[in-house]
């Protein structure tokens, strides 16, 4: 009787500390050559790591994928073939060993011109952003670089209209005094000297 109730109270503990398989697992980010698997652990759970299995369907090799030290709930799945059904199981892992593993996860890589075709528009959007700041920028350098010019072209010729104003009434002095001094003087007498011979 004693041996039926301490394997009945083992059998009770080690239930309890026993995780419950990841729940929620599901695929984001999903390209041609990659993906991005996600998962919910319930609440409570001891969990120190996770462990990722991952396999072509109806091929028997498996990708195993496991860190621990981490509280993250995704992980990343990389060099996948497009165009190819793949499925995944997630473990939860905690100090005294891994989870049953979660209800397996199909899904199956794009097309690679379907993934080019059918780009993100948040990266279109992006990139749509990031060229017109450009756009931008250069007009502005154009506009500013063109004021520029046109402030150096018009105080330019301010300076020179300064300068042929001022010289203005200098020049007509001058003419006045050249025309003064081409004509012939004339004496009181009413003629011409004449030297005597």
């Amino acid at each position: 009787h004693m041996i039926l109730q301490k394997s009945f109270i083992i059998l009770i503990l080690s239930k309890t500390d026993s995780l419950v398989a990841p729940v929620n697992v599901s695929i984001r980010d999903l390209k041609g050559s990659s993906a991005v698997v996600t998962w919910d652990i319930p609440d409570g759970e001891p969990v120190i790591g996770f462990a990722i299995t991952q396999q072509k369907k109806d091929v028997r090799m498996l990708r195993f994928i496991q860190e621990v030290n981490t509280t993250t709930r995704s992980c990343a799945l990389w060099d996948l073939e497009a165009d190819t059904d793949y499925i995944v199981h997630v473990q939860s892992i905690s100090i005294s060993g891994p989870s049953p593993l979660s209800e397996p996860l199909q899904f199956k890589t794009p097309k690679e011109a379907e993934t080019q075709a059918s780009k993100s528009k948040d990266e279109v959007t992006m990139e749509e952003v990031g060229q017109n700041a450009q756009l931008r920028a250069a007009e502005l350098i154009i506009i500013v670089v063109v004021l520029i010019m046109w402030a150096g072209v018009i105080a330019l010729f301010c300076r020179q209209y300064d300068i042929i104003k001022d010289n203005e009434p200098n020049n007509n002095k001058d003419k006045a005094k050249n025309s003064s001094e081409c004509s012939t003087p004339e004496h009181p007498s009413g003629g011409l000297l004449r030297s005597k011979v």
